[in-house]
């Protein structure tokens, strides 16, 4: 409809059919001005600024036990941990501050050196079967099946405690009543003594340790194996190539992020192991499984000399953050080729 002005009446028009409608006005009514688009976006971005600021007493109050909890149980003992490694420290008297005695005396410690190898060993161990083994096991989910109860079955072992893990391998491996080396008796005539000889220990202990996080990380090698998309193995049968050539040309390259990931939790896991060796072995036979965080233990629970157990822990703390770091970098993990 088109409204058009004579002197002061106003004359309304149909419009044509299809036409779209216009609005004229006459020179004494008043006319609109549209709101500039800057302007409406300015006091958009004015009102929510102005929200979020009504919402941050809100956000900080909620956030407050997180940060309480993350200060009290992380930050003042890391920070307290650090402070101890200089000093000497035995419980029933204050801290004296000794500067880098402590540090001296780490480097010339025969058997800190060699619980350092011992864990260097076990980590070794824990690595290599158990990111083969999980590789393998997500692959097997992959092809064969995608049951839901088999990778709740598979993922079960993760969710027991490491002590019950301990105990009942400790059972099934005793050298009189274990049913592996009852087992063994039958085929070999001989038992093996897994925890109480040097040469077994560490293997053994590294075993319950694959078979308790096989599970865990089985399950997220499987989360990355479904981002590959299943053109890329039709292409490669296309060209002839086998399953064998795939996995090693196009499963294992395009998992590399997932697969560092997975090396890394490893590693930082088995530098941090305890509670099986304390349950199992005892740091014997001989120190043969006396990992370092069995020596931190005793230098800091058994001997009280607790600046000297804070000065090893803050060392194995050093050395963790120089290998994850080495590790990330060196295997590319925020890089992938499927980008």
């Amino acid at each position: 409809m088109v409204v058009t002005s004579q002197g002061n009446h106003a004359t309304t028009v149909k419009p044509w059919p299809g036409e779209p409608g216009t609005v004229a006005t006459t020179a004494n009514s008043p006319v609109k001005k549209k709101s500039s688009p800057r302007k409406g976006r300015r006091r958009t971005a004015t009102r929510s600024a102005a929200a979020r600021r009504r919402d941050l007493p809100v956000a900080l109050l909620l956030i407050l036990p997180a940060v309480v909890g993350f200060a009290i149980f992380y930050a003042y003992p890391t920070l307290r941990g650090i402070y101890l490694s200089f000093t000497e420290f035995h419980v029933l008297s204050p801290p004296k501050w000794v500067g880098l005695a402590n540090f001296r005396e780490l480097f010339g410690d025969d058997v800190f050196w060699h619980s350092l190898l011992v864990t260097g060993y076990f980590v070794l161990l824990s690595v290599v079967f158990g990111t083969l083994i999980s590789l393998v096991t997500a692959v097997v989910l992959d092809r064969v099946t995608r049951s839901s109860a088999l990778r709740g079955v598979i993922l079960l072992p993760f969710l027991i405690s490491n002590v019950i893990a301990a105990l009942v391998w400790q059972w099934m491996l005793d050298p009189t009543l274990g049913i592996v080396n009852i087992a063994l008796k039958h085929l070999t005539g001989h038992s093996i003594l897994f925890f109480g000889s040097g040469g077994w220990a560490i293997p053994s202990l590294a075993a319950i340790s694959v078979w308790k996080w096989m599970g865990y990380y089985s399950l997220l090698i499987f989360a990355g194996l479904q981002t590959i998309p299943p053109t890329i193995y039709e292409a490669g049968r296309v060209d002839g190539a086998s399953e064998i050539q795939m996995f090693r040309r196009l499963t294992v390259p395009l998992l590399r992020p997932i697969l560092a990931m997975v090396v890394v939790l490893t590693v930082i896991n088995s530098f941090q192991v305890f509670d099986i060796v304390q349950v199992t072995t005892e740091g014997g036979p001989a120190n043969a499984s006396n990992v370092l965080q069995m020596y931190i233990y005793r230098k800091a629970f058994r001997q009280f000399d607790f600046g000297y157990a804070a000065t090893m822990s803050l060392a194995l703390f050093a050395l963790l953050i120089a290998v994850t770091f080495t590790q990330l970098r060196l295997a590319r993990a925020g890089e992938s080729d499927l980008s």
